[in-house]
């Protein structure tokens, strides 16, 4: 049922929200540069690699050494209010038609945190990543890193269709008061050292 839900609805998506993403293509190609899309490879069900795609946030911008400059640097004034309204992530209802990740479920992290995961918060990989998810509704990139962690293996233990409905409906109240979009001094969140079970 869940897969069922993820797929109409993010088809539907896609399709609905079809003008005002290529509008957004043409705003972050003008503004931003190439590529449009940002690809990176993210870890999905099972720690398993796929593409994550969204719209591409930050410019290119480099210091004397020829090194890209900080995040925080290189996300412009587009680029902050793509992050805060959520429409940077648009492009990802495709990984969800694809069967990559799912509308609810713990958010796609980088492939470089997986080693360093205690036992438990790898737990968060025994469902698709999400559009959205527990730790969304909850602090967003407000939390620490051991608070969002903790939340999302909650959600693993706790999943049903109600819990992903409430989460949706809460994530319309959170993407339009934009809470939680990110920790002072931070793009979004600082980088995770690594976590442990205790």
């Amino acid at each position: 049922m869940k897969r069922v839900v993820d797929v109409v609805v993010a088809f539907a998506g896609l399709l609905f929200m079809s003008p005002l993403i290529l509008v957004l293509a043409i705003v972050v190609r003008s503004f931003i540069g190439k590529p449009v899309f940002f690809r990176q490879q993210r870890p999905g069900l099972g720690g398993r690699p796929f593409w994550l795609v969204k719209f591409r946030s930050m410019d290119d911008l480099v210091d004397a050494s020829g090194r890209p400059r900080p995040d925080a640097e290189r996300l412009g004034r587009l680029g902050r209010w793509l992050r805060s309204s959520s429409l940077d992530e648009l492009p990802e209802l495709w990984n969800v038609v694809r069967g990559d990740m799912s509308l609810v479920g713990p958010r796609p992290l980088l492939m470089e945190y997986l080693p360093i995961y205690s036992e438990r918060q790898s737990r968060r990989h025994d469902v698709r990543p999400g559009l959205t998810g527990w730790a969304q509704i909850h602090g967003r990139n407000a939390t620490t890193w051991d608070q969002r962690l903790e939340l999302d293996v909650w959600y693993v233990a706790n999943q049903s269709l109600w819990l992903d409905l409430r989460i949706m409906w809460r994530t319309l109240w959170i993407v339009i008061s934009r809470e939680g979009v990110s920790q002072h001094g931070h793009a979004s969140m600082p980088k995770f050292r690594g976590g442990h079970d205790g």
